[in-house]
């Protein structure tokens, strides 16, 4: 599976946790952490245009987010893109856990993750609404 879809840098969602975990914990403020998430979103790969569309948006989002999914190998890739790039970044964060993984490791990882690392609670209410509304949308491409 190549671009626009994200490989897996970790062996398991868990272990993808963990290693955002202490790169987070690197920085001393959520303003420096912002920064950091922000240029994670920098680093996805390309998103394809024709992909920007109502059928590949996430609902729930206040800024615009779209995913895609594809299966390969019995394991789900995905791909996403958001106008904004504190979410692209929250984007790429959900995909380094989610994206590369079976169906039964997505089901078995619970968003809770965005809540332990303290993410839900250092955004906007709608920011937070709005990746939670993303791991949904990503569990349930899983549970189809």
């Amino acid at each position: 599976m190549n671009a626009p879809f994200v490989l897996p840098e970790e062996d398991t969602a868990s272990e993808a946790i963990d290693a955002i975990r202490e790169e987070l914990e690197v920085f001393d403020d959520w303003m420096e952490r912002y920064q950091y998430i922000i240029e994670m979103g920098r680093k996805l790969p390309p998103f394809p245009p024709e992909w920007c569309n109502d059928e590949h948006r996430v609902p729930g989002c206040q800024s615009q987010v779209w995913l895609e999914a594809r299966e390969d190998g019995g394991k789900l890739y995905f791909a996403g893109l958001s106008d904004a790039a504190i979410v692209c970044g929250l984007v790429a964060l959900l995909l380094r856990v989610y994206s590369g993984r079976s169906r039964e490791e997505i089901m078995a990882t619970d968003p809770h993750f965005l809540r332990d690392l303290g993410l839900v609670q250092a955004l906007s209410t709608n920011r937070g609404n709005g990746v939670e509304a993303m791991a949904r949308a990503i569990r349930l491409a899983a549970a189809r």
